[in-house]
């Protein structure tokens, strides 16, 4: 069976490829793409060039299934990191989740970025009435607004360079927001630790949003680096040991349990919601134009996803 997916270049940019797709062995279900989300190393790997697998975002509806699978049938909405752009693939029906009853659109149901965040709040020492501060308001820094604003916190902050994001942070549950370009650090610095601030979510993937977080966070107070700094990045050692703060990497593979099943409760229960965030919704063929705009574009851009129509 012939069915098409997408390949990055070694130097950037991508084409659409033609794939022979065989039948499910045992223990494999056979799925079709309904949706693909587009991460931001999918955008990385199209501008940059390297290696990255073409697309980890997927739900797709079950069309046949493999020898000895059990609980799974044709017909069945599922979700799992095997799942990409391919419009049809094989997977191991152990490595796929099955989605519950939901009016939610294909396209809102993204699981594995949302896994992601619960490996984020899981390795953060969240308290009641705590100060809390997510700087970069791009697609996950947006969900974390919308899980955090479920906590008990006192004060919950976004920070970001693009006032549409901060407009929308603040339409999820952010109760004060700053732009770092309208307010010198001078006295942005200063302000934030006045509070002071418990807990700092670094959302940003920017040397700059590392440094801001550590100058910002109570002395002994938790930064949590999500996302991913492609840079080096230069520390003070004497003024990181003075200021006492702990710091850890949110990064998928300090996740401490399987993050689908809490993933897929908190889209069922509108904890988070994906339809204010996604922004372009795209056919296959119309992937190599969407990656280019959301490269290039004015800041419009949060988050893509191709889908099946």
């Amino acid at each position: 069976m012939k069915t098409q997916t997408i390949r990055y270049g070694e130097n950037g940019g991508v084409e659409i490829i033609d794939i022979d797709v065989s039948d499910p062995q045992a223990g494999e279900v056979q799925v079709q793409r309904a949706a693909c989300g587009v991460c931001a190393w999918d955008l990385a790997t199209f501008r940059d060039g390297g290696y990255a697998p073409p697309g980890h975002e997927g739900i797709g509806y079950v069309t046949k299934v493999g020898r000895d699978v059990q609980g799974i049938e044709e017909g069945t909405r599922v979700t799992g990191t095997g799942l990409g752009f391919d419009g049809i693939k094989n997977c191991l029906a152990d490595n796929v989740y099955v989605l519950p009853e939901s009016d939610i659109a294909d396209e809102y149901w993204l699981v594995e970025p949302v896994s992601c965040v619960v490996t984020g709040l899981d390795t953060a020492p969240l308290l009641p009435a705590d100060n809390v501060v997510v700087i970069g308001c791009g697609f996950m820094g947006l969900m974390f607004v919308q899980a955090l604003s479920r906590f008990y916190t006192n004060a919950l902050i976004a920070i970001d360079l693009v006032e549409k994001r901060l407009n929308l942070a603040k339409s999820l549950g952010a109760e004060i927001t700053y732009n770092p370009k309208e307010i010198e650090a001078s006295e942005l610095v200063p302000a934030l630790k006045a509070r002071p601030i418990d807990v700092v979510f670094d959302c940003s993937g920017k040397g700059a949003g590392l440094n801001l977080a550590t100058k910002i966070v109570r002395r002994g107070g938790h930064i949590n680096l999500f996302g991913c700094v492609r840079e080096e990045v230069t520390i003070n050692g004497q003024e990181w040991h003075g200021a006492a703060f702990n710091l850890v990497s949110s990064s998928p593979g300090a996740k401490i349990r399987d993050t689908f099943p809490p993933a897929i409760r908190m889209l069922a229960r509108g904890h988070i919601d994906l339809r204010p965030l996604v922004t372009h919704i795209v056919r296959l063929e119309d992937y190599p134009s969407l990656l280019k705009e959301a490269t290039d574009g004015d800041g419009s851009y949060i988050k893509g996803v191709v889908n099946a129509t």
